[in-house]
This record gives C-alpha cells, structure tokens and sequence, in this order.
C-alpha cells in the first residue's frame, strides 16, 4: 500500500506536536518539585542570570551574522538574483533564517530548564537517589524533545510549504551555522572558566572543585549549561537536520515526481524514532536504590527497539524496501557501538583510566602522554564502525539500482543512527543538570550523604556524556558522507539544466584539482581546533589573573571568614565577553576557505576538499573528545581515593591533565563535527556556482 508524501508530513507534524506536549508536561513536572534551601535559591538565580546573559548577547551577535548571511543568499543562492528566480532566493533566505530561529529556540529552552532542574536535583537528593535522578533526568528530557520536535516540525513544515529540497538545504545550513557557533562560543565560555577555577582553586590552593570561595565557581556551572546544554543541544539539531536534508536531496532525485516513496520513507523513520525517543523517555523509570548509568542506558535499549519495531511495522504497512530499513538499523546499531567504544576509553571502572592514573604518579607529562596514545587508539573502533556502517548500507541498497540508490541508503544509515538522537540529547543534558546539582549541593552545605548522591548522578552523567559525545561525531560522519552524496546530486542536477552531458560520479585523487582540495580539506579541522583552543588559553589567563585579584584584595576570601562573598560576576564577565570575541573568526576561516576553494578548484576541488575534511575531521573529533574524556575520569578516579588521592602528586598531575582535556572534549572536539556540516552544506548549496565560475577547470 502506498500512501502519499502528504500524509507522512502531516503525520510528521503531528508527532512533533506531542514531543512538545511531553516536554510541556515533563517542565511542569520539574518545576513543581519543591525547593526550601534559600542559599541553593540564591547560588541557582546567580547561575541563571549568568546563562541567560550570555545567550542574550551571544544570539544578539549571531542575530548579526545570520542577517548578513540571508542577505547574501538573497542576492546568490541557488542562482545569482539578476539571473532570473528571485523567489527562490527569497524562499532560500527565509528558510535559513527558520533554521537559526529552531535552533535558538531549542537552545533558550534547554538553558531554562536547565538552571531550574539543577536546583530541584540538588533538593530532591535528600530524599534519596530516585527522586533527584528523575529530577535530572526529566529535566534534560525537555531539552530532547525540544530539539527532535523542532527537527521534524521545521523539516516537514519547509517540504510541505515550498516541495523544495534546496530551501530545506538552507534551512539545515541556518542550524548548522548557529550550531558551529554556539558550540563554539558555549565551549570557550565552559572551558575558560573550568580551566581557571581548577588551576587556581584545585593545584595552587588545593581547595575543593565546587567551593564557595572560588570566584570562578558560578562561572564554571554556567559554563556547563551554556556549553553542555545550549552547545550540545544545537550540535544535534544540526546533525539532525542535515541528515534528514541530505536524504531528501536523494530521495527526490529517485522519486522523480512519482509515487515519492522515498521521500515518505524519510518522513516515517524520522516521525518513528522521534515517537520511540517519546516512549523511551515516558517508561523511564530508576528504583529507590537503583543505578543511575543502567537506568539512562536501559532507556535507550527501550527507544532503539521501539525504533526497529516501529520501523519493520511501517514497513510491513507501507511496503517500502526492506534494503533500505536494514541500513538504517546498521546505522542505529553502529551509532550504540561506537557510544559504548568511547564509554570503554573513558569510564573509571575500564583499565585506560585506571592506566592514566597510575601514569599520574609519574608526573604530568605522563599523564599527557598516555592520554594522547590511548585517544588516538579510541579513534579505531569509531571509525571503523562509520566505515563499516557507510560500507553495509551502501551494499545494501545498491542493488535497487545503482549509485544513486547506494547514496541514498547511506543517507538514510544517518537517520536511523540519529532516530533515537531525543533520547540521546536527553541523557546528555541530564550531565551537566547533575553536575551542577553536585556544586550546589556542595555550595549549599546540604551533607555527606546529599554529596554521596550528586556524585553518584555525576559521575553516571559523565559515563553517558562520553557515550553521547561519540555518538554526536558518529553520526556527523554518515551525515556528512551522506551530504557528500547530496553534493553530486545537485551538481549533476545543475549540469543538466545547463546543458552539460558529463555526469560526476565521484573524485580521482590522482586528479591534482581534487588532490589540491584534499589536502587543503585535511588541514582546516586543526586550523578550526587550534583558534579555538588558542582562544580557550587567552581567555582563561585573563581569568586566572581576576581570581588571583580577588584571593589577594578581599579580605577574609581565602580564610572562608563568614559574610565575604567573591566577585562572581567578574569571572562570569570575562568568560562572556571573551568568549564572544573568539567565536566568530574560527568560523568564519572554514566558511571562507570553502568558498575559495570552490571558486579556484571547482566542484572537483570542492570534492576533494569534502572528503579530506570528513576524514580528518572525523579523527580529530573523536581522539580529542575521547582523550579528554579519559583524563576527566582519570582525576576524578585518583580524586576517588586512589593511587594516592587528593593532595597527592598524582592528583595535581591529574588536574593538570584534565586542564589540557576540557578544550579537548568540551571546546574543539565537539565543534569539529559542526564544522564539517557546514562546509558540506555550503557546497550543495553553491554546487552551481562552483560548477559554472571556477578559475581551473
């Protein structure tokens, strides 16, 4: 039975409309939970003034860019204004400007909840384990469903209004250039303020992470919504998105106006997963002394089987190719391995943190050194998984008809990996709830046993961030390889309208054009990395300095003599403004070497620069991420008791290598996959261009 396009936008908007219901429902929920400490009060509207404040200036900003950016595809995309189609510039312009606009808005509503979840985890702890772990977890649940509702309501409302894949090209390229800066500039901020507040508080004072006295403290739980939940949040908006584009782009080039079973396909799975992440995340349940870790992680069993259900039945309903829904479970299932490949690299109860610990007793420079080696070997397992996921969808669905159908199968080998992206959104942003409920708690003085707690939620949300941090790069990778199909869709689309016979088909690296973009595509993840990284090192000396200040010129600050309070919104400053002021040029490198690249090189240098971005960006993003995973884990581990505990030689070797792992895993590890999006994007949506005023050819 066929069923039209119509039907499954519809469906699609439907199911959206209930995501966000649930994420109503659940926010009530948390905010109701009851709250008496008024020092935790007060210490939780200091951390929300300081979110809301940087996001209010860093949207302001990107407010700038992204009218900039319109104005610019006004005038050139998908073809030059004076060439005649000016609607759909327009309707391309609009579209990208939606994108940023369901992006911000998931941000906005995850820091909301966010900054009212830690503050009711904290309270909830003391009466046990469950009730705060549902506090956390509900309230990072708002911000998955936000986000995968926002996803499929902004991608079915653009194919519904204007039937056009390039608008919904360019509303996945507004996403996906709010997202790089916001993971960017939440990043900077987080890290600026970790790094300082653990230099400074941790090594030189050998004062606890979360204590009062730090200035940098409020900063630093700031930091963690800001990067952890905003970041975060648009990081996978924009996955999503791309996904669900670069799959359209193919399906329409098979449907060829007919039936539009392809295009129905995408719509079902997409509306499927995001109806099995609801289920997963309704059924969540811990018991009164359950395991925080198992209980996230057995919500995700639930949502990845309710998807293979829902999907085989859509199937069975719809006949649509059983090739097809066999890649999109490959997808999902590689994207749960290569989660648990980075959980093994970074969880404190595996061998490489117990290793790095050990190497800590040495000296710093061998806890750098192990860290590096055992992130470049975590890099395997998750590239292997891509490739092999990219490699089994590909033969899978090449027997339908071709390269084309091939593509399309890897496309959709992305979105199944991302159908369960609401649940995985969901237990990343439970993270950083609980780890600030842990600084509260702390903070607040609520006892040994409320501590107990928080660290236990803690350190489960350290588990599944590292678990969802693999899972964000994995899932780029089929995107962007995917994207890399799309790319040749449109340059072969346009080359038809133009007249020209030569179809492309892939890229020779012996071809020196394609060569040329290879090498150049290799090399801007580690320019993108470096910026931000090096921007993460000048703003975190300026930081260090204002807390050395504050300790040195208030009186009674270091003593912790009662009624002396730091400067909180000091650091908060400096984190806000320099962060602001590293963002925008780190980007905009990677947008304008796209562009040159293409105009010198063509769409077979464009090509080639593609395919040495993904590769080396893919790498980068998972070793960082990973590494600084693992030296995270490794101090906190050492800080755990053992191989000498707090104070002890291993433990300031530790934190020193921890300093080094926050830029890694929270700053430009997880931006990279961005990045790649980006320029993915970017050269779909100028394929003609390329295609028709290159300076080599």
């Amino acid at each position: 039975m066929q069923v039209g396009t119509t039907v499954f936008l519809v469906l699609s908007i439907v199911i959206a409309l209930i995501s966000f219901a649930l994420a109503q429902w659940l926010s009530s929920w948390v905010k109701g939970r009851p709250a008496s400490s008024e020092r935790i009060e007060h210490i939780g509207a200091l951390i929300r003034s300081g979110a809301n404040t940087f996001l209010r200036q860093e949207y302001n900003i990107l407010a700038k860019f992204a009218g900039i950016v319109a104005i610019l595809i006004l005038l050139f995309l998908p073809h030059p204004i004076w060439q005649g189609g000016g609607a759909a510039n327009l309707i391309m312009a609009i579209c990208y400007l939606c994108g940023t606009l369901f992006s911000a808005i998931a941000g906005v509503l995850g820091i909301r909840i966010s900054t009212i979840a830690n503050v009711k985890t904290a309270e909830a702890a003391r009466k046990g384990i469950k009730p705060s772990f549902m506090a956390g977890f509900r309230g990072g649940a708002v911000m998955g469903m936000a986000v995968v509702g926002g996803t499929l309501l902004g991608a079915a409302l653009v194919i519904l209004i204007t039937r056009d894949t390039n608008a919904l090209l360019g509303f996945s390229f507004g996403a996906s250039s709010l997202a790089l800066f916001a993971k960017a500039g939440g990043g900077i901020f987080t890290k600026t303020a970790d790094i300082s507040a653990d230099l400074v508080g941790k090594v030189e004072l050998g004062i606890p992470e979360d204590d009062p006295r730090n200035p940098a403290v409020i900063a630093d739980n700031v930091g963690d919504n800001v990067g952890d939940v905003a970041g975060m949040g648009a990081d996978l908006f924009d996955s999503n998105v791309a996904s669900l584009a670069a799959a359209l782009v193919l399906a329409t080039a098979l449907d060829k106006g007919a039936e539009g079973k392809f295009t129905s396909m995408v719509f079902c799975y997409a509306a499927a997963g995001l109806l099995a992440s609801i289920i997963g995340v309704a059924t969540a349940r811990m018991g009164k002394n359950g395991n925080p870790t198992r209980a996230l992680n057995s919500s995700t069993y639930v949502t990845t089987t309710a998807f293979v259900v829902l999907t085989a039945l859509a199937n069975v309903a719809f006949g649509f190719e059983w090739r097809v829904w066999g890649a999109s479970v490959v997808g999902l299932l590689v994207g749960v391995v290569i989660g648990f490949a980075s959980d093994y690299f970074t969880d404190d109860t595996k061998k490489p943190v117990h290793n790095v610990a050990k190497a800590s007793e040495t000296g710093p420079a061998f806890t750098i050194l192990s860290g590096v080696s055992y992130g470049f070997i975590s890099a395997l397992p998750s590239m292997v998984g891509i490739a092999v996921s990219a490699l089994a969808a590909y033969k899978f669905c090449y027997p339908l008809g071709g390269l084309d159908y091939a593509m399309y199968g890897i496309a959709m080998s992305a979105v199944g990996m991302l159908s369960i992206v609401g649940m995985i959104v969901s237990n990343d942003a439970y993270g950083p709830i609980v780890d600030n409920a842990r600084g509260l708690a702390e903070m607040g003085d609520l006892g040994d046993k409320v501590l107990d707690i928080t660290d236990s939620l803690d350190s489960a949300g350290n588990t599944v961030k590292a678990i969802t941090k693999g899972f964000a790069i994995g899932s780029a990778g089929l995107t962007v390889i995917s994207l890399l199909g799309a790319f040749i869709s449109q340059v072969n689309s346009s080359a038809a309208a133009l007249g020209i016979s030569e179809k492309l088909t892939g890229f020779d690296v012996m071809n020196p054009i394609v060569f040329f973009g290879l090498l150049i595509g290799a090399a801007i993840p580690a320019i993108f990395s470096a910026m931000l990284m090096l921007g993460v090192g000048r703003n975190a000396e300026r930081m260090v300095s204002e807390i050395h200040r504050q300790f040195q010129q208030i009186a009674g600050l270091k003593e912790g003599k009662e009624g002396v309070s730091p400067e909180y919104d000091k650091c908060i400053a400096i984190a806000t403004t320099g962060s602001l002021k590293e963002l925008i040029p780190a980007g905009l490198v990677t947008i304008l070497v796209t562009i040159a690249v293409g105009f010198i090189g063509g769409v077979q240098a464009i090509g080639g620069y593609l395919c040495g971005n993904i590769v080396t960006g893919l790498f980068l993003a998972l070793f960082m991420s990973n590494s600084g995973g693992l030296w995270d884990n490794s101090k906190k581990y050492v800080e755990s008791g053992h191989n000498g505990g707090k104070g002890s030689d291993a433990h300031k070797a530790a934190v020193i290598g921890d300093t080094v792992g926050d830029p890694f895993k929270d700053t430009a590890g997880p931006s990279i996959n961005t990045q790649i999006t980006v320029v993915s994007l970017i050269a779909s949506l100028m394929a003609t261009i390329f295609l028709t005023s290159s300076l080599i050819r």
